[in-house]
């Protein structure tokens, strides 16, 4: 009979199991909510991206908190948490490239964008401490300001105790008016943080509230589908990924920054990232953002159309023969614009405006160009001739090449317009991440907005060129994301990606 019982407790037990939530196993579940891109909001999203990643890095006054903000119209993927007790609810964009929590204040009076989302009410919450230290935070046509408060913050089902985070109070953009989300949660390093506040994440590993020191991002890029897609804070989970997952370090903290191979267009290898690229995994961009030289070779082989430029065509015109010669006679690829006379540098190093390897980048000092556009289309006509030479081409049919790829170069907007009935002829284009490829098929990195005649179909990558020390610098956004599931590893510095499923 004492078996019978055992038996009937061991079945009761599982059922009850299988019915438990999932942050029962030890894993924390965010479900995320998807919406639809547009072209606009893509176009919007571009100078604002530009003001984040150069300004995080700006040396500021020990008085002085700024937080460069990107423009988050372009995101597409967003989750729900709680502040304070009881909870009071906001919509967030889980920002693994940013690190501050922030949502809009009751105190915020005079910007109309916080009369149209949630606000949150100190006095309502039995567990708010007051800071009040001011903090501002900038972004590309605009600012927030707010200061530092500390509360309870309500993650999936877990509480994490004495959260600081922003009260914004003055939102001065009509991007926030415009936008689906209330604030960011940002999930990046603490080293980016304003006001040097300790990240949500980094207070749930110290309270204990994970079993595991890493959370991944599962993004559902099924356009159809209802669930948008899940972050698991505490480990992985397996119904998420096919295979078995390649890990890379962190090269520098601060973003979730790695190193990135060679790029593949096609069959045929770019060589720019031979040596290795700076690269960063960013949750709060759609896109595959990259340098305008590279990114123009990779719209041009699959059909993006963008502004024509003339100084391109000008500068092949006047000096395509002499880049060549230049080249086949032996001279160093980073010493023809100043052979020239197109580039004056400030020592004997030269440092490229194109793509610059991790391996160089410490001992290359910052270049001065008389003509600085003239100077930065030379860098891309060296590197396009040089990837040219490599597959032995004519020089008269190499010249022409190239002044094809004047004609892809991306519009003002970084994007480039696609023809939806060549998305089937279109190449893969293939990142190496630890020796082997990450391949995206055109399916994956084109995105498509608006149904029938009102269609239009969007190269997935966007021109994006970080100068240097920053720079250049690769953002893999959702787009790969959406292909590759992604898991950041805290506990042991390290971004790993497998196969979504």
């Amino acid at each position: 009979m004492r078996l019978k019982h055992l038996l009937v407790a061991f079945y009761l037990w599982t059922i009850v199991s299988s019915l438990l939530p999932a942050s029962s196993n030890g894993l924390k579940r965010i479900t995320l909510k998807k919406r639809v891109l547009d072209l606009q909001t893509i176009k919007a999203a571009k100078v604002a991206r530009l003001a984040k990643y150069r300004e995080s890095h700006n040396p500021r006054s020990p008085s002085e908190d700024i937080v460069p903000l990107k423009n988050y119209l372009d995101a597409q993927y967003y989750g729900e948490i709680g502040i304070g007790s009881p909870p009071q609810n906001f919509t967030v964009i889980f920002d693994t490239g940013s690190s501050n929590l922030w949502v809009p204040s009751s105190k915020c009076y005079f910007s109309i964008a916080c009369y149209f989302h949630p606000r949150y009410k100190s006095s309502k919450s039995s567990t708010y401490t007051s800071i009040g230290e001011s903090c501002e935070i900038n972004y590309g046509s605009g600012s927030i300001s707010g200061f530092f408060s500390q509360d309870n913050v309500l993650v999936g089902d877990v509480v994490v105790k004495d959260q600081v985070f922003i009260e914004a109070t003055k939102e001065s953009s009509l991007t926030f008016v415009l936008s689906k989300f209330d604030g960011i949660l940002g999930l990046g390093f603490q080293e980016i943080s304003v006001g040097n506040a300790t990240p949500v994440w980094y207070n749930m590993v110290e309270q204990d509230l994970v079993d595991d020191e890493v959370f991944s991002f599962w993004l559902n890029r099924d356009p159809n589908a209802q669930v948008g897609g899940e972050i698991v804070f505490g480990g992985i989970d397996s119904n998420h990924y096919k295979g078995k997952h390649t890990y890379v370090p962190i090269t520098q903290k601060g973003y979730w920054q790695f190193e990135l191979g060679d790029i593949i267009v096609g069959n045929q290898s770019t060589g720019v990232c031979e040596k290795g690229c700076a690269a960063i995994v960013d949750s709060g961009t759609s896109l595959l953002a990259g340098p305008t030289t590279i990114v123009t070779e990779i719209n041009h082989a699959i059909g993006g159309e963008g502004v024509v430029s003339t100084e391109c065509k000008a500068v092949v015109s006047q000096y395509g023969n002499l880049i060549w010669d230049l080249l086949v006679a032996g001279v160093k690829p980073d010493k023809v614009c100043s052979q020239l006379g197109l580039c004056i540098f400030s020592g004997a190093e030269y440092a490229s405006g194109g793509i610059e390897t991790v391996v160089d980048k410490e001992n290359r000092e910052e270049s001065i160009a008389a003509n600085p556009a003239t100077c930065e289309v030379c860098e891309m006509l060296v590197i396009w001739v040089q990837n040219q030479l490599r597959q032995k081409g004519t020089k008269e049919k190499v010249l022409n090449y190239i002044n094809e790829l004047c004609e892809s170069l991306p519009s003002p907007a970084g994007e480039s317009v696609i023809d939806c009935n060549s998305i089937s002829s279109m190449p893969n284009i293939t990142f190496t991440i630890g020796d082997k490829p990450f391949t995206l098929t055109p399916d994956q990195y084109i995105l498509k907005t608006g149904e029938g005649i009102a269609s239009v179909c969007i190269s997935g990558f966007m021109a994006f060129d970080m100068p240097p020390p920053r720079g250049p610098l690769w953002i893999l956004g959702d787009v790969f994301m959406g292909a590759y599931h992604t898991v950041f590893d805290y506990g042991d510095l390290q971004v790993g990606f497998a196969e979504a499923a």
